[in-house]
């Protein structure tokens, strides 16, 4: 199966031209859905269809670009059966990594993953463990430029098209955030801006919170303020120490970052400035 995404000025006659088209190339539609956005003007469509032979796909993506000329709009047809090209940034915690293998390595989520990059050495049996290259890049104030030199080039070579910072405690420069707007996904805590710094849990814990949880977005330049794709919250009490507050914090971080990475390797997420179009 494939999927085309589109965004244009709202106007009439998109869906039908869009339809007609698949129609007229021999592609059926298997699933479709759009949204007009009130304030903007704007309209999103994500249509998934099935070639009935590759000359059908072919013509029909020759056939797009008038199509999109008349109707002023920005597509890109993705195949859905190419896993996503993924590259893992990490630290020292492993919740979040793990669960990304795991969920690799029984095809839930359709990754190749490129390769594990760390500031630390810690996690490289689990990369070994996965038969995945595992390269550990340390910064520090006075390497950052050298290392992230190193990164872009291991991006560039291995043809990586999306970047999950898997709990990389280390703040991206503003350059890569912008060059690769996007394309990198963060996981962080809820506790954001709120309790910042070490032992955030032990934080929540003396302010007596009644609920955690975690964001996935992508990164920007204000490392985690970016457009938000996923989030979930969980209630908690008295009886939760920072321990236990911290392993059902665990938990959350990776099923978020799941579901955020499933949403973009199907092709799902529209930037729209700030926020994020989900469909």
């Amino acid at each position: 199966m494939h999927v085309l995404r589109l965004n244009c000025k709202d106007k009439p006659g998109i869906v039908a031209a869009v339809a007609t088209a698949l129609a007229s190339h021999q592609c059926n539609i298997e699933e479709s859905s759009q949204f007009n956005d009130p304030y903007s003007g704007q309209f999103f469509m994500r249509v998934v269809f099935t070639p009935l032979e590759q000359t059908s796909l072919e013509s029909y993506v020759g056939a797009l670009p008038e199509i999109a000329s008349r109707l002023e709009m920005r597509w890109e047809v993705c195949d859905l059966a190419e896993p996503l090209r993924t590259l893992i940034m990490v630290s020292k915690a492993d919740h979040c990594l793990v669960d990304l293998l795991y969920r690799q390595r029984t095809q839930t989520l359709p990754l190749a993953i490129t390769g594990i990059v760390s500031n630390h050495p810690d996690l490289k049996h689990l990369a070994d463990d996965a038969s995945i290259p595992f390269h550990h890049l340390p910064v520090t104030k006075d390497t950052k430029g050298e290392q992230e030199a190193a990164l872009r080039e291991m991006i560039e070579r291995t043809g990586t098209e999306l970047i999950l910072l898997a709990r990389y405690m280390q703040v991206l420069s503003t350059q890569v955030s912008n060059d690769y707007a996007g394309r990198i996904i963060n996981i962080h805590h809820s506790f954001l801006p709120g309790f910042k710094g070490a032992k955030p849990y032990h934080q929540a814990y003396e302010r007596g919170v009644k609920m955690i949880g975690a964001t996935a977005h992508f990164a920007s330049e204000d490392l985690d303020e970016g457009p938000i794709i996923s989030q979930r919250v969980e209630r908690v009490d008295h009886t939760y120490t920072p321990d236990k507050m911290q392993q059902l914090g665990r938990d959350t971080e990776s099923d978020v970052l799941a579901r955020a990475v499933k949403l973009y390797c199907e092709r799902r997420i529209f930037l729209h400035g700030q926020r994020t179009i989900i469909l």
